[in-house]
């Protein structure tokens, strides 16, 4: 009794399911339509296997709204308003992007709409190829036109014109009748100075895309929504477009059309990138030339050393050369970086001391060197950078050449708090010497060179050492 029962229920479920599926057939009006496809009489065999094909894909239709679900052929599918991805989009996208011109506003919404349907378009054709085993790209293109009606984009006419060769000879002309964008804004009683299909223009070139194997895009020349008589539209492949657009109205200028590119922001950003590699290098090349003549300068200030009897000159010289060959190093650091637009200060500081220590400690004094930066990874502009490193230059050379008659530690930390930062640059020797004038040109470069990157200095001296506090900004 039990079990008859359960038979009946499934038996009366069947009988529901097979109503309600009849019913979304009638409400869809999918049927057998004769033609959705105004081609010319050339092309009407292939569209005659196309219209069969997209007729038996969606001969099985199925609606299940206690689970929220649509599925036609096994492929589950979702309803949109066709009116809320047309002018109403492009309505919010107005208000999202204010600051910036209408004009400006919608291109940008044209484009995310154009690349949104390029892709549906590829997939839609993609799957659709493979469920209805189509194999020939002829085959495959002809049922994207009978797809589009089917799915209530438009019906698809064909112009006599039309070229759909296997080659970047590739080219259609064709009318959209019936568009769902031009039709949003003329139900809405709306109307446009430019043409609206761009759906239309991103889900064609996507389907013809898959279909052939190569990139097109598809540009509408007249709209409906405009005023026009018909939706009109061309397809070609990218670099050929143009060529095809100038033909259609001499008076106009190509620069006239917005022609579509697929994924134009990544397109754009990849340029921006490939133009910043391309200045990287050519400020890495600068940097080289900079430190190369750099070099030049100090070897000639060095032969013009050897030439001068007085002591206190001959230090002078020395010191120049010294600021000379910091800053030569400091650009050889800079464009031995993969970035030259930043340089990790730790490292930098780093191998500036190393390099001046070398240089300077040739009395052999055991003078230990200490780095403290207490921040992960810190990356400095150039601009900081420089004069950073020209100040590390005076106060390490005076403090290696002057305050240590034996041991010393020379050390330097660099701490951040609310976005400022402190570097202490200094040592435990003897402090400033009386031999060392106020006046002297290291001592003034310090301050000159703290001004530039907006710092703050203080100056702590006694017989216990010397130390540079320098506060700035990033």
């Amino acid at each position: 009794m039990e079990d008859q029962k359960e038979i009946d229920n499934l038996l009366n479920e069947l009988e529901r399911l097979r109503q309600e599926n009849s019913t979304l057939k009638k409400q869809l009006n999918f049927g057998k339509p004769k033609r959705t496809v105004i081609v010319p009489e050339s092309f009407a065999p292939v569209f005659d296997v196309a219209e069969e094909n997209v007729r038996r894909y969606f001969e099985e239709v199925h609606c299940d709204a206690e689970h929220g679900e649509i599925t036609i052929n096994g492929e589950r599918y979702i309803l949109f308003r066709a009116a809320a991805i047309s002018y109403e989009f492009l309505d919010v996208f107005k208000e999202l992007y204010s600051n910036y011109s209408e004009e400006e506003a919608v291109r940008i919404g044209n484009n995310f709409l154009f690349d949104i349907a390029h892709v549906l378009g590829k997939e839609d054709a993609k799957a659709f190829h493979k469920k209805m085993n189509l194999t020939d790209p002829v085959e495959k293109l002809s049922a994207g036109p009978v797809h589009f009606a089917y799915t209530g984009w438009a019906n698809v006419e064909i112009l006599p014109e039309s070229n759909p060769s296997l080659d970047d000879n590739f080219y259609l002309k064709f009318y959209h009748h019936n568009s769902f964008e031009a039709q949003s804004w003329i139900k809405a009683k709306r109307k446009s100075e430019i043409p609206v299909c761009t759906m239309n223009c991103g889900y064609s070139s996507g389907w013809c895309e898959e279909s052939f194997g190569f990139p097109l895009t598809t540009v509408e020349i007249a709209c409906e929504a405009q005023g026009a008589e018909r939706c009109t539209f061309i397809m070609a492949p990218p670099d050929k477009i143009y060529e095809y657009l100038e033909k259609q109205d001499p008076k106009k200028q190509s620069a006239d059309y917005e022609v579509p590119v697929f994924f134009q922001r990544k397109y754009n950003e990849d340029k921006l990138r490939e133009s910043l590699q391309q200045k990287e290098t050519l400020l890495q090349e600068v940097h080289h030339r900079v430190k190369n003549n750099l070099q030049v300068i100090s070897s000639l200030l060095n032969l013009q050393k050897n030439s001068i009897n007085d002591e206190e000159l001959r230090g002078e010289f020395m010191s120049s050369i010294s600021r000379v060959n910091t800053m030569a190093r400091i650009h050889e650091m800079i464009y031995g970086n993969k970035n030259v637009s930043s340089i990790n200060i730790e490292k930098y500081f780093t191998k500036l001391l190393r390099s001046l220590y070398q240089v300077y400690n040739t009395s052999g004094n055991a003078i230990e060197v200490k780095v403290e930066i207490k921040l992960y990874d810190v990356i400095f502009y150039p601009d900081k950078a420089i004069p950073l490193g020209l100040i590390l230059n005076e106060i390490a050379c005076n403090s290696f050449k002057y305050a240590f008659p034996g041991k010393g530690i020379f050390y330097l930390k660099l701490t951040e708090d609310a976005g400022k930062y402190l570097l202490v640059v200094g040592d435990n020797g003897k402090g400033l010497p009386e031999n060392i004038k106020e006046g002297s040109l290291g001592l003034s470069l310090i301050p000159i060179l703290c001004e530039q990157i907006d710092a703050q200095l203080e100056v702590v001296n006694s017989s216990q050492g010397l130390e540079y506090r320098i506060t700035f900004q990033h």
